[in-house]
């Protein structure tokens, strides 16, 4: 059985080999743009070598499109996952089918996790067969406070998964940040402070002999200048209000940084520190147990007072937990209907698992929405996205239409209906 379901996912790599965007437009749908405005009925979306070339009510299909009528049914961008090991992981508790974590290797910020993403994992499958189409993915162990280089990537069936290469840099701070740093908080900032200052060294002399005390390889320094510098987005992982105001801090010093704070959940308490710093929150939307010493502000409210206060905020960190991205989403609304919660308007909700991750770590020109010059990341659903209820009818990534298989929906379909024969018998009374 695990042979013909590998062949099967192999032939289906090989197809998206071949497979080559289609021009289309999807008409007479109840249409979401993903940019926190509300659904369009009877809107229509046009998508020209991969990209969407536009969308809303009273566009004009061209001439010679390929032409699928929604039938009334939502279509939305694709759902991006943010801040996961999606790609690195096929069987968590499998050393062999996991690269998310390199405790033992000599390198930390150098590490690129692109290498090392298999886009025949099965959780990839599952993802996009749930309507994710973009992840960003992110190195979450080493032994060291950075976890090297993250990557955003698109969920097709072919064997090209990279969107973009060393797109941030991950580091965890707060309880984990300690332990890795030394055992105290007070490590954990100065071994980050020391190691802006040596890539920042290596910026002004990159040919240049280095001091005598350094901490860090090379290699991790020399990563590290693109942050230093401003043009990689410095991701942290951080729970506390105190951590997160420590962060902003930074800035006084790297004034070049971009950042973005990852967790966050006690961010509300830090809201207007983040709003007014412009930096956006990668935050877990349930989140809102005191489980640790860092999160005794947790509350699920957390999300939708940040965001009245002014803070751009994204679903993030939610590891393997792919297929309730859009549950999360409408957990979000559903707290605007708990009295003394804060959540987030249906249009907010979804932006927040879709154009909100993009723009958070500046690729909101190129995914995450359905506005002209995005990718054709397009999403048809059963019913309204954001409810358990309905389903993924058919997922376009990059204007190709994408098999929704997955190992799970194969064996539900050998086993719905077991016959004597070819199949094993599972039971001899």
């Amino acid at each position: 059985m695990i042979r013909r379901l590998g062949l099967s996912l192999a032939a289906a790599l090989l197809a998206g080999t071949a497979a080559q965007a289609q021009d289309m437009a999807i008409t007479n749908a109840r249409l979401v743009i993903g940019d926190g405005t509300a659904p369009i009925d009877g809107g229509t979306v046009v998508v020209r070598a991969g990209k969407v070339v536009a969308a809303g009510a009273g566009v004009a299909v061209p001439p010679g499109v390929k032409v699928v009528d929604a039938g009334g049914k939502w279509v939305t961008p694709g759902l991006v996952l943010a801040i996961t090991d999606l790609g690195l992981v096929d069987v968590g508790a499998v050393d062999a089918s996991n690269d998310s974590g390199a405790a033992k290797s000599p390198f930390n910020a150098a590490l690129d996790i692109s290498a090392a993403i298999n886009p025949a994992a099965q959780p990839i499958a599952v993802a996009r067969a749930n309507g994710v189409t973009r992840a960003f993915v992110a190195p979450l162990g080493t032994d060291a406070i950075f976890g090297g280089q993250g990557a955003v990537i698109d969920l097709g069936s072919d064997p090209r998964p990279i969107t973009a290469a060393r797109a941030f840099q991950y580091v965890e701070m707060g309880e984990a940040g300690a332990r890795l740093a030394g055992g105290s908080r007070s490590s954990t900032y100065s071994v980050l402070r020391n190691a802006l200052d040596e890539a920042r060294e290596i910026a002004l002399a990159p040919t240049g002999p280095r001091r005598d005390d350094v901490l860090l390889t090379r290699r991790d320094a020399a990563a590290l200048v693109p942050v230093v510098t401003g043009r990689q987005t410095l991701l942290v992982h951080a729970e506390r209000a105190a951590d997160i105001r420590a962060i902003l801090s930074l800035k006084t010093d790297f004034p070049a940084l971009k950042l973005g704070i990852v967790g966050a959940a006690e961010g509300w308490l830090a809201s207007a520190d983040l709003a007014a710093a412009g930096v956006p929150v990668f935050a877990d939307p349930l989140n809102d147990l005191p489980d640790q010493f860092e999160t005794l502000g947790a509350t699920q409210s957390n999300m939708g007072r940040m965001a009245a206060a002014g803070v751009r905020v994204a679903v993030g960190k939610l590891d393997g937990n792919s297929p309730t991205l859009a549950q999360y989403g409408g957990n979000l609304v559903a707290l605007t209907r708990v009295p003394r919660a804060i959540g987030l308007t249906w249009d907010k909700a979804f932006a927040a698992i879709s154009s909100g991750p993009a723009e958070a770590l500046g690729l909101g020109d190129r995914i995450g929405s359905l506005r002209a010059g995005r990718a054709g990341d397009v999403v048809i659903w059963s019913g309204d996205p954001l409810e358990v209820t309905s389903g993924v009818v058919k997922v376009f990534i990059d204007g190709v239409e994408q098999p929704l298989q997955t190992h799970q929906s194969r064996l539900r379909d050998r086993y719905l209906t077991p016959q004597e024969g070819s199949l094993p018998k599972a039971y001899d009374w």
